[in-house]
This record gives structure tokens, C-alpha cells and sequence, in this order.
């Protein structure tokens, strides 16, 4: 389901997303990616390929991880295209509960950034 205000929400994602330790913003494929170190850990996507989503796609540790998720709460997390092979997760922004959001870039954030800034939190 699409964000009603997707720059709105951008602008949240951002926020939570560029308060991580040695964070940064860039343009990936179009859209607004972060990352660490070089690294991406987050992608925003509205309306990706006309999916009518609005989700902010996060890493995780893996398939197990995945799969746990989206059986856990499919309104909440999907398969985002292109970085499900990779281990990734789309998460829901249509109604997004911050706190969880928050949750979510940090644990992709640890994912991504190297051992010495993790060692360093």
C-alpha cells in the first residue's frame, strides 16, 4: 500500500537512517540509499516497477531470517526485487510504526558496517 506522503516519510527515513554512526545518503539505481562505510544497509522505494508499495528495504542475516519475517507478519515485510537473493527485506512504510523502523535500520546498519564501528557502540 502506498504512503500517503511519501516525502513526509522519506524525510522520517532519513532522519533515522543518517543518525547511525558514519552514515551517508545516496542516489542507487534512483532511488535513495544509505549506507555505512560504503556499504548499503537501506534502500526507500515508492511505487517500485508499479508494486504500489511504499517500503524501506533493509539487510538481514539471511534466508532464516527472511523467511521468519515475512511468515511472522506478510502485511509488515515482503520480497523486495532485485535484493531478496542477496538477503534482504522490504518493510512496510504505509503505516509504519517509527520505533520498529528504527529497530530494523539498525539492525541492517550492524549488518553492513564494519567490526571496528560496531565494536566502537
Amino acid at each position: 500500500m502506498l504512503s500517503p506522503d511519501p516525502a513526509g516519510v522519506l524525510a522520517r527515513l532519513r532522519g533515522l537512517a543518517l543518525a547511525l554512526a558514519e552514515t551517508d545518503e545516496v542516489v542507487s539505481h534512483g532511488i535513495p540509499a544509505f549506507r555505512v562505510a560504503g556499504k548499503m544497509f537501506a534502500y526507500f522505494r515508492h511505487d517500485h516497477h508499479g508494486d504500489g508499495m511504499t517500503v524501506v528495504c533493509v539487510k538481514t542475516s539471511g534466508r532464516d531470517e527472511q523467511e521468519m519475517l515475512i511468515e511472522a507478519d506478510p502485511d509488515l515485510f515482503s520480497k523486495p526485487a532485485y535484493l531478496w537473493p542477496s538477503g534482504w527485506v522490504g518493510m512496510s512504510l504505509a503505516d509504519p510504526d517509527w520505533e520498529h523502523v528504527a529497530g530494523r535500520l539498525a539492525a541492517s546498519w550492524r549488518l553492513a558496517a564494519p567490526k571496528r564501528l560496531v565494536r566502537d557502540l
